[in-house]
């Protein structure tokens, strides 16, 4: 049997216009390689995506984390997110989820261009930084059934 293999190779300049991103391939739905050399840390992952100040994943998630009480309903629980996903599959999603479905609500969190109503102090900025989401995902990992 062949497999069919799809990959996209998106550049700093087809994302960002004239400010540089690290650059990425998008292989079978998920972005295989890490976007650091430094590995992500679940524990920092965790206030990454807890972090009210910089776009929680809570608005919209709900999320096994019982200390925080105020979960969104928008978007399916991420409990188990590990045990679906791999790291590649999570990467694609948080770097930028408009690439699997262009109608999603997820935010393109590294990202720079392609939005609208963006406030003057957030232009030309990504939402996470590389380092943020690798230990996002890090994080995320942890998230399993089992």
């Amino acid at each position: 049997m062949l497999a069919i293999v799809s990959v996209l190779v998106v550049s700093a300049a087809a994302i960002a216009g004239d400010r540089e991103l690290v650059p990425f391939e998008i292989v079978d739905g998920g972005i295989p390689d890490p976007l650091t050399d430094l590995a992500g840390d679940p524990v920092i992952g965790k206030q990454v995506v807890t972090n009210a100040a910089n776009a929680t994943c809570l608005i919209c998630h709900p999320m096994p984390i019982p200390e925080h009480p105020d979960h969104g309903n928008l978007a399916p629980p991420l409990n188990g997110v590990g045990s679906r996903y791999s790291a590649a599959e999570l990467r694609l999603r948080i770097v930028d989820a408009k690439v699997l479905n262009p109608d999603t609500i997820m935010p393109s969190y590294y990202r720079l261009s392609g939005f609208t109503r963006v406030s003057e102090e957030h232009l030309g900025q990504t939402v996470y930084s590389a380092q943020d989401v690798e230990d996002a995902i890090a994080y995320l990992m942890t998230l399993t059934d089992g």
